[in-house]
């Protein structure tokens, strides 16, 4: 009886200690309004220039317009200096104000393909052809900023 009286109080003081250790957001940390939107990305052995070449024409080319007209805040590409880095060896990473920059908005589509032009977007289509043979994006993630106070 006493085992089990002893085992009950030690489960209790566990949860107890459980409960009080968790954070409160706001109040113990801070979220961001900014977003990451981060593609992983493997890009095949002896195309890494090649890749990046079309990703100056097509990705880079996209977002500086993007950035220009308001509709991200920043872009940027990272690359993995270790010869082994497992499924991912290339970064996209695009950063938004906030999660309005997200929302499907006509007005901005219409002035990014208006900068963009029809010309670019036929060239984008016909570099992207050759991704698939070069590449493979692994996962995709919308993160947040968390800042611990």
């Amino acid at each position: 009886m006493r085992f089990k009286l002893l085992i009950t109080a030690l489960l209790f003081v566990f949860i107890s200690q459980s409960a009080l250790a968790q954070l409160d957001p706001f109040e113990d940390y801070d979220i961001s309004d900014a977003l990451w939107n981060i593609t992983f990305i493997k890009v095949d052995p002896n195309m890494g220039d090649d890749y990046l070449e079309g990703l100056r024409d097509t990705w880079v080319a996209a977002n500086k317009v993007a950035k220009e007209l308001g509709q991200i805040e920043d872009y940027k590409i990272y690359r993995s200096q270790l010869s082994q880095s497992g499924d991912v060896n290339l970064f996209l990473v695009t950063k938004f104000a906030n999660s309005d920059q997200l929302d499907p908005n006509k007005e901005n589509y219409h002035k990014f393909m208006q900068a963009w032009g029809d010309a670019n977007e036929e060239r984008t289509r016909e570099i992207t052809k050759d991704y698939p043979g070069m590449r493979k994006i692994t996962g995709e993630y919308l993160v947040r900023e968390i800042t611990i106070k």
